[in-house]
């Protein structure tokens, strides 16, 4: 067990040197990684928004829309198509999804079928041809009336394409920005994510996604006043349409298209140069310089529209013909606004309208701050970590904290690898691996306490230590994996991210664990130094076992369970959930003061007379508001009331962070995140029943629902905010509490092994005492851990980890109190019971007592 080969040796440490060199990179400025040669590494890990700033936002294609701009297009193709064959019709409407056309004479009803038939023709193939999509079907419910109707999968076929023309568009959008490193990415049928870290200008990038830039160029019609046409009717033909000026302008503008903007093949940012205005230069391709040469040679003194998006930019007059296929657009343009059009018109349109659903923005400095203090906390609460393991175990513990820093370097190094990032949870998911790592380490050092304390050589209780810890600490890790696994496939943004990072330390965990720390003690410590009797530490003046009797208390625990369970359910009924947006809907802004401080109520206020509905202001620092909108209804209503709240503040209050959520987004991360847990419950129950019995299953279950009880009661109690991170907290406990509970759970079970006489509470107490000593060394490394977040990483950062401090106490004593004792409620072992009666009633001694 303590034997290495070389080759394994050389193995071993060339994963770990392989780890430190992919990781070195995220410990060095970018400024110094750009000066150094090309073939070292230079990737570092990838920050989320809410540690670096940036904007995440998700969009979502207008379905009904889409299906309404497909039955007009329907309708225009069935008007045109009977014109062209001359047949009679009448009626022809469209509502829903149907579009239907009577025809006049019962003698054209056959010719007027022949001439739609395109109309229903496949547009798509499916997987190897078997098959095709329609997305046209037609029926003849009554003789003369047909009617045409769009089939689902026409619908489908139309979104799936519509999606995928989006995810190109808005990504040269988002290039022409020049930022760096963005996601852009189609989620599930109808949505695509944009992230870009470290972005100045959330607002830039907002108007860029939310146009759909469909530029036509029309002729004004100019036989009446727009005044007229607006009070009355519009010529045949036509449509009003204003302009893009303050106050908007009214035109009278033709339908008919002369040219569109996929004739356009490159846009410039310019400057006029008789007015020095900023202008926006394009150039058409071959059929649309001819087109619009023709256009504006017939129509010379006439007014020409350049309209985006419905909306007039410009209505120049044509004085001469424009024969060169190149022109400009110039309007009441800043220098950004112009190369913004630019930008819009280089990228295209997008075949389709896009919803913002979701938005989370956190401004630089934000972001650095959170970096900033983020890093502090982690070398702080490491440093607490490995001076604690020293001092604990001596030499042991050193070379524990090696496999510490290593078992870090190498979840790093996988984390930059795989361009995965880490975000607030994740940093929950860290923190819990180095307390599962430390953990991992106390399983087999205490196991050597005691193979020595039963008189074993140092040699012989290092390889039975090892031996006999393996199964605890595997049984742990994988427990603990299958929640991270499950969380991972249903969870999104934050709880996925958290589970990653966990999932990736688990293993890395069992590696160090197994492996490094392993052969550190062979090859390194027992070969060079030859000890016989383990190094100087604290813990030797640890008990290796006391005598507590933990079941003798246990009803009296069951009754203080039982008690809180209840007054959290209490709870329930007088006060409610601090529902974040995540849940519930809405918008929430963090600003400062830019100068002075910041007044809250003069802020509620002066948002209170825009009419958004319920608005809270609360204060935080001297400087620092927080306001929070409730949900708006319509699409982009969201949006909307976030820009009227900008254009109230700008002036006076820097936007730190900006988080919108839309009530269809709200309502799936809370199902999902409940799915998760309840998921994770499952599998743990599966795992435990398989691994051990059905009534360490049941006994887990129960322990873990009690913590999530109590968890959420401290939410509750706090009045802290229930959102994605809370959901990321309280996993974090779950977790925790679980690996301690199959760490004890494991011992009960080689006791029932050893001891078979012995009666279920005094075997429980055992095996609780047996195991009491690495509860309290691993709760104590992990709180150090915690409370270095706590106190140095931020404010973002310490609203986070309060839930998981007092979660840490909750977990200790649920697997003390009653994660154990419900293995009696439930008579593990029940051949037990006859004789415990049997002793209360004569009195006599059990033989394991004797």
């Amino acid at each position: 067990m303590l034997y290495f080969s070389r080759w394994k040796s050389i193995a071993i440490w060339l994963v770990v040197l392989l780890a430190v060199v992919v990781a070195a990179p995220n410990l060095i400025p970018r400024s110094t990684l750009d000066a150094l040669p090309d073939w070292m590494p230079k990737r570092q890990m990838t920050l989320g928004l809410d540690l670096q700033g940036g904007s995440h936002i998700l969009l979502q294609v207008d379905r009904d829309l889409m299906i309404a701009d497909r039955l007009e297009t329907a309708r225009d193709d069935i008007r045109e198509a009977l014109r062209e064959a001359r047949v009679g019709y009448t009626g022809l409407t469209g509502s829903d999804r149907t579009v239907q056309v009577r025809i006049r004479d019962a003698e054209q009803v056959e010719a007027a079928k022949t001439a739609l038939e395109s109309l229903t023709e496949p547009v798509s193939a499916t997987l190897f041809g078997a098959g095709s999509v329609s997305e046209l079907a037609m029926e003849e419910p009554e003789p003369g009336l047909l009617r045409f109707t769009l089939t689902e999968e026409g619908i489908n076929y139309r979104l799936s394409t519509a999606i995928s023309q989006s995810v190109e568009v808005v990504n040269r959008r988002v290039n022409e920005l020049g930022t760096t490193e963005p996601i852009i990415q189609q989620q599930g049928n109808d949505r695509i994510l944009v992230q870009v870290p470290g972005l100045e200008d959330p607002q830039r990038l907002k108007d860029i996604l939310g146009q759909t830039a469909r530029l036509t160029f029309q002729m004004v019609d100019q036989s009446m006043p727009a005044q007229e046409a607006i009070e009355g009717r519009p010529p045949a033909g036509s449509t009003v349409m204003y302009s893009t000026d303050d106050p908007p302008v009214p035109y009278i503008i033709e339908n008919r298209v002369i040219v569109s903007g996929e004739n356009l093949i490159d846009a410039q940012t310019g400057f006029d140069q008789r007015t020095n205005e900023p202008v926006v230069s394009f150039r058409f391709d071959n059929q649309g310089a001819t087109r619009f040469g023709q256009a504006t040679q017939q129509n010379v003194g006439r007014l020409f529209a350049i309209i985006l998006d419905d909306q007039v930019i410009s209505a120049p007059q044509i004085r001469e013909p424009i024969l060169g296929g190149s022109g400009q657009i110039s309007g009441n343009f800043t220098v950004q606004t112009a190369n913004d059009l630019a930008v819009l018109l280089r990228a295209g349109a997008l075949p389709v309208d896009l919803n913002i659903i979701e938005e989370r923005t956190v401004g630089p400095s934000l972001g650095q701050d959170s970096i900033e203090a983020g890093t502090i906390s982690a070398l702080i609460g490491a440093a607490l970590v490995l001076i604690a393991m020293f001092v604990i175990y001596g030499k042991l513990g050193l070379i524990a904290n090696i496999a510490l820093v290593a078992n870090l370097a190498m979840l790093i190094a996988v984390l930059t690898a795989l361009g995965a990032t880490l975000t607030l949870p994740g940093i929950a998911g860290i923190v819990l691996t180095i307390g599962m790592a430390v953990d991992s380490n106390v399983i087999i050092f205490e196991r050597v306490r005691e193979e020595v304390a039963k008189g074993r050589s140092l040699v012989q209780s290092l390889d039975a230590g090892f031996q006999r810890a393996l199964s605890t600490v595997v049984d742990a890790n994988v427990t603990t994996m299958i929640v991270a696994g499950i969380l991972f496939y249903v969870g999104t943004g934050p709880v996925r991210g958290f589970a990653v990072t966990l999932g990736i330390g688990l293993i890395t965990t069992v590696f160090t664990a197994y492996t490094l720390t392993r052969w550190m003690i062979a090859m390194w410590w027992l070969k060079r130094s030859r000890p016989t009797t383990l190094p100087a530490g604290l813990v030797h003046y640890m008990p290796l076992q006391p005598s507590f009797t933990f079941m003798k208390i246990r009803n009296i625990m069951f009754v203080v369970s039982i008690a809180l369970s209840l007054a959290v359910v209490g709870l329930f009924f007088v006060k409610n959930f601090n529902y974040g947006i995540d849940f519930q809907g809405g918008s929430l802004i963090e600003v400062q003061a830019k100068e002075g401080s910041a007044d809250p109520a003069d802020v509620r206020t002066r948002l209170v007379d825009l009419n958004l509905g319920e608005v809270q202001v609360q204060a935080f620092g001297d400087s620092e508001l927080m306001i929070r909108l409730q949900a708006q209804e319509g699409d982009n209503a969201e949006q909307s009331a976030m820009q009227l709240v900008q254009n109230t503040l700008e002036n006076d209050y820097e936007f730190r962070r900006i988080e919108v959520v839309g009530p269809t987004v709200s309502s799936e991360l809370a199902t999902t995140g409940v799915i998760g847990i309840l998921l994770s419950m499952v599998g743990m129950l599966i795992y435990i029943w398989l691994r051990f019995e059905w009534q360490f299953g049941v006994g887990a279950i129960v322990s873990t629902a009690h913590d999530i009880v109590l968890i959420v009661g401290v939410f509750l109690l706090f009045g802290l905010e229930m959102n994605l991170s809370a959901i990321a907290a309280i996993l974090t406990v779950v977790g925790y509490s679980i690996n301690d509970t199959i760490v004890i759970y494991d011992r009960i079970r080689e006791s029932l092994r050893k001891y078979k006489k012995m009666p279920l509470d005094e075997l429980i107490d055992l095996s609780l005492n047996q195991t009491f000593s690495r509860t309290i060394l691993t709760g104590l490394t992990t709180l150090l851990a915690l409370l270095a977040l706590y106190f140095f990483g931020g404010e973002v950062i310490a609203s986070f980890v309060f839930p998981i401090l007092l979660g840490l106490f909750i977990g200790t004593y649920s697997s003390l109190f009653v994660a154990g004792p419900m293995l009696i409620i439930f008579k593990l072992r029940p051949d037990m019971f006859g004789v415990e009666e049997e002793k209360a009633k004569t009195g006599t001694q059990t033989p394991a007592e004797a």
